[in-house]
């Protein structure tokens, strides 16, 4: 290393010194002694000799300063130099952060100090990243991370910042304790991220999810540290992300909540308490069955029936959604020749987000010798999908099965025009909202009719969620809804009973 050699080097020079100023005292003492031999015979000692002698001795005094303070200085830029070697050796490649084996190095030196000096940690998630690598390749991604790292260097220079992994990085303030005072730079860094940045030749926001926490409040050591800020980055995920949380201890009675639910899912499913509802939809004329959607309940042995509201949000954040969907649709397969019509499955944003469901999807079709037009998954209008995107990848190699696809709740999310105007679908659901307040809001029933005629326009068909009174049906009919599904024609049942015992529910509804 350069360092190594510039100490060699420093060292050199100081060993050929060393020679030179032992050379300078033993010639002082040779004149000293001179002197006093040539003064024996008259008894003063040669003045020449000794002022040569002192010159000796001031000059090697002079040297001795320059080489020590030379030697000082080289030592310090030898030592500076190396630790810019180690320093750059732990550095993330593309954003120069630390890596996050060093970054945790760092924050367990300082935690360590007998806990007297609190730290402030924010962990931050920058918001789909990888659906601007999907849409936009990698090299825009790297501009986003670069952004986000180089936002918070400005806002906060002698912050401790490290990556952790793809697009969460660490950020730790040695000697803040305040939680509102680091709650106030999280919304700092979310402002600056809004601001349009240039990106793969396009003005574009940014957006990430930051969890907040402070040692040694929140937590005695980094493992615990880190563990709240993501507990409270999570919640700020489900919220709807771009947004700064602080750790409470409720997330932490949440947290085992969630983990004693999953266990109780994962149970659930090996003992076959996860069960299949249908719920009809029929034509408009109110008369005509035209398919069922598949809704999920959990049987639980001791709560008796868990509606999926509880479970499904808890599902997500594992790997149990995925098999509580495949059980779903090997049921519904196996109910599809006793139901007669078509059956909606419900997908979840997860799942489209993950590269190869369609395919897995696909292969339970094919198991179960089920034909793609039978099936019809429905997805929110809130899940997020770009041109390109992982989640359009999916739902185009499902509909080239056959299967259909229709989005679900229409209207209550942020995207409707958008996923009208941009996206392949065969089905629009809207949502009860609208339908329980068609008779009384007249913006209501003229949503509804400009939601019908749009579909007209663009040849898809129209559910009506929510349908609970004759005079619903009639309004609906009037206004050219194609299809309605509610109470009015029956609750979600178990096929245990038989289809013509759901059609008797659906006459006595």
């Amino acid at each position: 290393m350069r360092s190594d050699s510039s100490l060699n080097s420093v060292l050199g020079v100081y060993r050929r010194f060393s020679g030179l100023r032992w050379g300078l005292v033993g010639l002082a003492l040779l004149l000293v002694v001179a002197g006093l031999v040539l003064g024996l015979g008259d008894g003063a000692v040669e003045p020449g000799l000794l002022a040569l002698a002192a010159t000796a001795l001031v000059t090697l005094a002079t040297l001795q300063r320059l080489a020590e303070r030379s030697l000082r200085q080289r030592l310090a830029e030898a030592d500076v130099q190396r630790w810019q070697a180690i320093d750059m050796a732990h550095r993330d490649a593309l954003t120069g952060v630390y890596n996050r084996a060093y970054f945790l190095s760092q924050l367990q030196e300082r935690m360590g100090r007998g806990g007297r000096i609190p730290v402030g940690y924010l962990q931050v998630d920058m918001d789909h990243l990888k659906a601007l690598n999907d849409g936009l390749g990698h090299a825009a991604g790297d501009t986003a991370l670069l952004h986000l790292t180089n936002t918070i260097r400005r806002l906060r220079p002698e912050a401790v910042l490290g990556r952790l992994g793809g697009d969460e990085f660490g950020v730790a303030l040695i000697g803040e304790g305040s939680k509102p005072a680091l709650l106030r730079l999280g919304e700092q860094i979310l402002e600056a991220l809004r601001q349009e940045v240039l990106i793969a030749d396009r003005m574009m926001p940014l957006s990430a999810t930051i969890g907040a926490a402070v040692a040694p409040q929140d937590a005695e050591d980094v493992a615990e540290l880190m563990s709240r800020a993501d507990l409270a980055l999570y919640r700020g995920k489900r919220n709807g992300r771009s947004q700064v949380i602080g750790y409470d201890r409720d997330m932490l009675i949440d947290e085992r909540h969630h983990r004693f639910v999953q266990r109780e899912l994962r149970g659930a499913l090996l003992l076959n308490e996860i069960k299949v509802y249908y719920q009809p939809i029929f034509r408009s004329d109110g008369t005509t069955l035209r398919s069922y959607e598949a809704l999920v309940r959990w049987h639980h042995a001791h709560r008796g029936v868990i509606p999926p509201s509880e479970f499904i949000p808890i599902a997500e954040q594992s790997d149990i959604i995925d098999r509580l969907s495949e059980a779903m649709l090997r049921q519904v397969c196996a109910d599809l020749p006793r139901l007669g019509v078509p059956v909606a499955v419900n997908i979840s944003p997860v799942q489209l987000r993950r590269a190869g469901f369609a395919s897995r999807f696909a292969a339970v079709l094919m198991e179960n010798g089920v034909s793609g037009d039978r099936i019809v998954v429905e997805i929110t209008e809130n899940v997020l999908m770009r041109a390109g995107g992982v989640e359009s990848a999916n739902l185009d190699a499902l509909r080239a099965l056959g299967v259909r696809i229709a989005i679900d709740d229409l209207g209550t999310g942020h995207a409707s025009l958008e996923y009208l105007r941009s996206f392949s679908f065969d089905i629009i659901k809207i949502d009860r909202s609208y339908v329980a307040h068609l008779l009384t809001s007249a913006i209501d029933r003229t949503i509804v009719a400009a939601l019908c005629d749009i579909a007209r326009a663009v040849n898809v068909e129209v559910v009506a969620e929510g349908v609970e009174t004759e005079e619903q049906l009639a309004a609906l009919r009037e206004i050219g809804c194609h299809a309605v599904q509610g109470y009015l024609f029956g609750r979600p049942a178990p096929l245990a009973l038989g289809p013509d015992a759901l059609k008797a529910i659906a006459s006595a509804a």
